[in-house]
């Protein structure tokens, strides 16, 4: 039986990713992060460990989700790579909404967005403020709701038609005010 290689073991995990196996992906991409750490390679292990935390929630299991992805903003952050760092942190904010650990949640949805501010990836920073405004709502807190999603809208620089009819709808307030 031939053994393959952390990278083909990624890919894999990527093929069934698509066809929507997500538990084979998730045990896919865990063998390949295994083997990855086997040969000291830490980003990749890392982004084989934050693919599994995404197969995960997609399967439904916010545990296992968490389990895959904690620390991995830690080796992106050592590494100096800011964007995945942000989608790390922003990985396990989603796990922990699934678990309904939702103040927690906000928080790393914030240190996300913002983390995705600083480098200037504003449609990310408006995708995780999408998510933050979400848990909002649900809270009964809809000023807070509208200005984070509003904030997030806003900073993209290059919107997408859904976007520019949310910023144009996002608008109007401030025009009867003015």
């Amino acid at each position: 039986m031939e053994t393959l290689t952390p990278q083909q073991l990624a890919e894999e995990g990527q093929v069934e990713y698509k066809r929507g196996e997500y538990l084979s992906a998730a045990r896919l991409f865990k063998a390949a992060a295994d083997g990855f750490s086997l040969i000291d390679d830490e980003l990749s292990t890392a982004e084989m460990e934050n693919n599994c935390s995404v197969a995960f929630l997609k399967a439904g299991d916010g545990k296992s989700a968490l389990e895959a992805v904690v620390g991995t903003e830690i080796v992106f952050a050592n590494k100096g790579d800011q964007k995945r760092q942000a989608m790390a942190v922003g990985n396990q904010a989603a796990a922990l909404e699934k678990l309904d650990r939702n103040d927690e949640a906000i928080i790393l949805y914030e240190q996300s967005a913002e983390l995705f501010n600083q480098i200037g990836e504003y449609e990310l920073r408006a995708y995780v403020c999408q998510s933050i405004s979400s848990l909002m709502m649900k809270r009964g807190r809809y000023l807070e709701a509208y200005g984070i999603m509003r904030s997030g809208v806003m900073g993209v620089k290059d919107p997408d038609l859904s976007q520019r009819i949310l910023k144009n709808l996002m608008e109007i307030p401030f025009k009867f005010l003015s």
